[in-house]
């Protein structure tokens, strides 16, 4: 018996001694990755929410799947056009069939597997079969896919669809392999897409420049060079690809102060976010950070509902755009980091924006645009009790606004989000506010909880107006369509503002089927004029996208629409000489 116990207390210690080892090693292991020339530290603010590709829509994970899991076609950095990536060259379209044939490039999965024309197919099928949200829309038009060899693959459209090209063929492929067997474990349940969206993944299987080594969570997620990939040492669309890096170690902070101290101490090469312009001051200075300045592929804007008066007169929407001093608020709001929006299509995406859109009152001063709102207003029968331009020209403070018929104006709200959620368009509604009541215009700014406002204009569908914004949009142009299109005027739908106009709806619908990009571009040109007559957004500003990288540790960034963090950095930059 006291043999017994020696031994017990005997195996505590050296289980204890065990675990204290291998702690050593995992901390010593962990720094000397985290210190290597050949791994670069991201700073990011979470920790992906998930690595099943299906749930997860977050920014952080997606930062992190992105790396893995591969489409066939992305956009490149400079003109942002589609280039074959997964394919081996540009789709070959037959017109009769109304089919794309995609030859695919010689690829393996990370696993050491061949990626084959039948991952292709079996994606776009569970994809189909699943109806996985956010995804269905993009293949529900695929009538069917035909493996014509095992690097061949043909898609039958039911009918013509742009955005095949752009949304369809830009879609991450998964492994047969690996995700078969999930959508098995889902087969003869009620609800198979709501057990099928909660798999945990652990250990994803991509096509991708790096693969999953660890993941701590609240911690860091660490990704290791793929020696699989597809492209490692070859040359896609003019540029030489690595990676030649050895991993990416995402290390996550609480707080934008702690990554940006990080980043300045040193503790990490990249901050993979946004840098407020407060912070700018402490790191300009620093010659071994490097700052990049880029445009977003983004949209803030005021919006009417178009349902109620007064905001059912094109003229007062037009009067409260001539106002409305742009370049305010991107000096003084925005403090510069940001441009002026004049159509609902940013100016980043160079093929389908259209610069020439009316611009209501832009670059005039503010007695002139003041003047040019009352004429907009006089004619359209408002009157004032006290008009803000006197019979002599001079502009006045104006009181008591009079809609067309006599009745006075009443005070209406524009909604926004609060100061410590967005303080850039919290405080574009005050600054809205006060141009508008100057002229007499009872205008509210009232920043309410984001979540109550998305539900007050797209549930209730229950206010005035509204300050929202969309900081990724896709660079494809289809959006106007859903935004502004009669079918989504709808509870919950994307139309917020209500906007219903046959003619819109038409073209709209004509672009989405139109497979010429140049004939399309054509019609989106005229979708943003249309909008700018009407007014139902008046678009507002386009923040930059300001980032800091470590000059002493890495070099060679490709910088493009929407930042330096996108996957043609990291298959490029380099350890610093």
């Amino acid at each position: 018996m006291i043999a017994g116990k020696m031994g017990a207390k005997t195996m505590t210690k050296l289980l204890t001694a065990c675990i204290l080892a291998l702690a050593a090693v995992t901390i010593s292991g962990g720094a000397a990755m985290a210190k290597s020339p050949d791994i670069i530290r991201v700073g990011v603010l979470q920790e992906p929410k998930s690595l099943n590709l299906w749930l997860a829509s977050d920014a952080w994970s997606k930062r992190v799947l992105n790396m893995i899991f591969q489409p066939l076609y992305i956009r490149e950095p400079k003109s942002q056009k589609l280039v074959p990536w997964l394919a081996a060259e540009e789709p070959e379209y037959d017109g009769y069939k109304i089919a794309y044939t995609v030859k695919l490039r010689p690829a393996k999965w990370s696993d050491g597997t061949e990626f084959t024309s039948a991952d292709v197919i079996f994606t776009g099928n569970m994809i189909k079969k699943l109806k996985m949200p956010r995804f269905n829309s993009k293949w529900k038009f695929v009538k069917k896919m035909v493996a014509i060899d095992k690097h061949t693959v043909q898609f039958v459209l039911k009918k013509p669809k742009a955005i095949f090209l752009t949304r369809t063929l830009t879609t991450p492929i998964v492994q047969k392999k690996q995700w078969e067997k999930i959508l098995a474990s889902v087969k003869g349940e009620k609800k198979p897409l709501k057990k099928f969206l909660r798999y945990k993944l652990k250990n994803p299987v991509g096509t991708g420049p790096f693969m999953l080594a660890n993941w701590k969570k609240g911690v860091f997620v660490y990704l290791k060079k793929n020696p699989n990939f597809f492209s490692l040492n070859k040359t896609i669309d003019g540029m030489a690809l690595g990676p030649h890096i050895k991993g990416i170690i995402f290390k996550v902070f609480g707080t934008a102060d702690a990554a940006v101290l990080a980043l300045r101490k040193g503790d990490i090469d990249f901050y993979w976010n946004g840098i407020q312009a407060g912070y700018l001051k402490s790191i300009k200075g620093d010659p071994k950070i490097k700052i990049y300045t880029n445009k977003k592929s983004a949209l803030y804007f005021m919006g009417f509902n178009l349902r109620k008066a007064p905001f059912n007169d094109v003229n007062l929407r037009r009067a409260i755009a001539t106002l409305i001093s742009k370049d305010f608020i991107i000096k003084r709001i925005l403090q510069g980091y940001g441009d002026v929006l004049h159509s609902l299509i940013p100016p980043g995406n160079q093929f389908y924006y259209n610069p020439n859109v009316p611009r209501y009152g832009y670059g005039k001063p503010v007695a002139d645009r003041v003047k040019m709102a009352y004429a907009i207003l006089t004619e359209a029968g408002y009157t004032w009790k006290v008009p803000p331009v006197t019979a002599d020209g001079k502009v006045v403070k104006g009181k008591g606004i009079m809609l067309p018929g006599g009745k006075p104006m009443a005070e209406f709200t524009i909604l926004t989000p609060p100061a410590d959620y967005d303080p850039h368009r919290a405080m574009s509604g005050q600054m809205i506010q006060e141009w508008l009541r100057a002229v007499g215009i009872p205008a509210l700014s009232r920043p309410m909880a984001f979540g109550a406002l998305i539900q007050k204009v797209k549930g209730q569908r229950d206010f005035d107006c509204f300050i929202l914004g969309y900081g990724k949009l896709s660079l494809d142009p289809g959006y106007l369509r859903a935004f502004f299109h009669s079918k989504m005027d709808k509870p919950r739908g994307w139309n917020m503002s209500g906007y219903r106009n046959f003619d819109f709806d038409h073209l709209a619908n004509s672009s989405n089927d139109a497979m010429d990009p140049v004939i399309r571009q054509e019609m989106i040109h005229k979708l943003q004029v249309m909008l700018m007559r009407d007014v139902p957004y008046i678009p507002l500003y386009n923040p930059l996208v300001v980032e800091g990288v470590r000059t002493d540790r890495f070099s060679g960034w490709v910088p493009t629409v929407g930042g330096i963090g996108n996957i043609w950095s990291f298959c490029q930059i380099k350890p610093a000489k």
